[in-house]
């Protein structure tokens, strides 16, 4: 299967990209201070598939493979790779010099244990899993992965660039249950997590890593030499979005993440500030049901919500008017793209209508069934959508519980399966890079694995056959057919809710520079201007 088969739309995408002025003002040369778009409380990037987490997954951790501009897996911590026995044997060899930020060596062993771990949690590393025999190391710097039959994917599973990211760690820590948070980080990354300095809800702070060895070649979105130009990175968690929009103007932060929609027309007014577009594949919101739990264990009731959203509300109320930054995307698979068609299924094609949502519920069987939504109120791109889904729901006549907290606690609660009134939830919201939901090898958001799947837990054998059909398709005209047929079942099974696609500018100051393109914000190359 060719590269473009796999990840070919990411130019389309592009073209939404967003062009902003800037400034700036001097920053401090030792620190870079940073506003992430949330709270960071959990800090295994495997266990979850938090935006956050996956930040902080790439301060830390290194991979073995990473993807560059083009979307093309390249050699990270890999010297490079030899196939053997017709695509069933791969020997992939490590660089000389890495090194764990405990001091011991990263060998073979760490990564064997690591892969096999992040493969029990990744969507696209349960696909690959199957085909694996054995991962093993042939010797402490060549990782052997003995497969059952040719999985030509295989460095792409190993090199993407979005939640679950296959980070390396050492084997003693890869051994933790997969369904369990690690308890260390320690990473073979540019920086070093201070645990000593972490107060969740206030600061992380990060520091370079000295015995980082970068690859000899220009950084190229996750890909490349990974040089850490600061010494010191300090993420200041302001949850007000107009403290943080204050911070950055008076030169007491550097760089926020996210800022606010409607103070975007006052930072671009600064002569010392730069917004701009990172990530030009742009941003799906989200509505994910729990398929487990009463009501949305019923289909019927599920596809009800469904016949009730109507996306532009979801995006005026995180975005504005501005329809520049967003549009109305009915797809699972971002609209742009090869396999991103729209009204598949009558209950994602417009017109909208409550009046029918209505009817649908009462033919449901719903009798009052509490729905509680998870949400968080520091989340300025999450919060609104569970208030306007609770808003819906109450107008549809559901037992609506809106359940508001920080967006660590939802993130904890969301892997609950239990029912609601034993700590479960009915509803979440999120967002994720349209990277992440390119086509059904790297996308959770139509799988059906039920329990071993992502939080939500839809499960439909059926969707499981077509997805490996997908994986195993000869042409691209299979695949687009193939891919039509999942994105229309998952819509009629109501898998997960599109929401619309987005993209997102990002401010910072003109004191630093060096900003890389990519999935999500990266420390690598950022440096006083």
């Amino acid at each position: 299967m060719e590269r473009r088969t796999l990840f070919r739309g990411i130019a389309a995408l592009g073209g939404a990209m967003l062009a902003s002025p800037s400034v700036a003002q001097p920053a401090k040369a030792a620190t870079l201070r940073f506003v992430p778009q949330a709270n960071l409380t959990a800090l295994d990037p495997i266990w979850t598939s938090a935006i956050v987490t996956q930040m902080h997954g790439y301060h830390v951790y290194d991979t073995l493979y990473a993807v560059d501009g083009q979307l093309r897996p390249r050699p990270q911590m890999a010297e490079g790779h030899t196939v053997y026995d017709n695509g069933r044997v791969w020997r992939i060899r490590l660089r000389e010099g890495l090194r764990f930020h405990d001091g011991e060596p990263v060998r073979a062993q760490d990564c064997a244990a690591s892969l096999a771990r992040w493969s029990k949690r990744d969507p696209f590393g349960q696909l690959l899993a199957p085909a694996v025999e054995a991962w093993r190391a042939a010797d402490d710097r060549t990782l052997e992965i003995r497969l059952t039959r040719p999985f030509p994917l295989l460095l792409d599973a190993l090199a993407k660039p979005d939640a679950n990211v296959a980070f390396i760690i050492p084997e003693r820590l890869a051994a933790t249950d997969a369904n369990a948070q690690v308890s260390e980080v320690v990473g073979s990354g540019p920086y070093r997590f201070l645990k000593d300095e972490f107060v969740s809800g206030s600061r992380v702070t990060y520091t370079k890593f000295e015995g980082y060895v970068p690859r000899q070649e220009p950084s190229d979105w996750a890909s490349g030499g990974k040089v850490a130009h600061f010494p010191r990175i300090e993420w200041h968690i302001l949850p007000d979005p107009a403290t943080a929009a204050a911070a950055l103007q008076s030169g007491e932060v550097d760089w926020v993440e996210q800022p606010l929609s409607d103070l975007i027309p006052t930072l671009a007014r600064s002569r010392s500030i730069t917004l701009e577009v990172l990530n030009p594949a742009g941003f799906m919101s989200l509505m994910r049901l729990n398929h487990l739990q009463g009501p949305f264990n019923n289909l019927k009731t599920r596809q009800a919500v469904a016949l009730a959203v109507n996306q532009a509300d979801y995006m005026r109320a995180i975005l504005g008017d501005d329809q520049s930054v967003w549009r109305e995307c009915r797809s699972l698979f971002p609209c742009g793209t090869p396999l991103g068609a729209e009204d598949l299924s009558e209950l994602t094609s417009p017109p909208r209508s409550l009046d029918r949502a209505k009817a649908a519920l009462a033919a449901s069987g719903y009798r009052g069934d509490k729905v509680t939504i998870i949400n968080p109120t520091d989340f300025p791109l999450i919060g609104p959508h569970g208030q306007v889904t609770a808003d819906v729901l109450r107008r549809l006549g559901m037992n609506v519980d809106l359940a508001e907290s920080d967006w660590g606690t939802v993130v904890q609660r969301r892997v609950r399966q239990e029912p609601v009134e034993q700590g479960g939830w009915s509803i979440f919201h999120t967002y994720g890079s349209s990277l992440a939901y390119l086509n059904p090898a790297v996308s959770s958001l139509v799988k059906g694995p039920g329990q071993s799947g992502w939080f939500g837990w839809y499960e439909n054998p059926r969707m499981q056959e077509l997805v490996q059909a997908w994986m195993d398709a000869p042409d691209a005209e299979r695949q687009k057919s193939l891919g039509s047929e999942i994105n229309k079942l998952a819509q009629d099974d109501v898998a997960t809710i599109p929401l619309g696609q987005f993209f997102i500018r990002t401010a910072y100051r003109k004191s630093i520079t060096g900003l890389m393109k990519g999935s999500m914000p990266y420390p690598w190359g950022v440096r006083p201007s």
